[in-house]
């Protein structure tokens, strides 16, 4: 998927656990940790909003676009 997940960095920034994270946004440790690793295929604009409130930081920060090579095609 060409959108990488940061949020492993911003937080060891922040020196923030999973834990303490997910207690301040609102959600469930399980659904943090799959945003984290990039697992989740969605994200809500209200939970993007309260992780870079918590974090201090904007969403560009946790949130990056990758351009992937394709093939070209004959």
């Amino acid at each position: 998927m060409p959108i990488v997940v940061r949020l492993d960095r911003v937080m060891a920034d922040r020196k923030i656990s999973l834990k303490d994270l997910a207690d301040d946004v609102g959600i469930s440790n399980v659904n943090l940790s799959k945003l984290k690793t990039g697992k989740a295929v969605a994200i809500r604009f209200s939970t993007l909003e309260a992780i870079c409130e918590a974090l201090d930081c904007q969403p560009g920060d946790i949130l990056e676009y990758e351009k992937q090579n394709r093939a070209l095609k004959s």
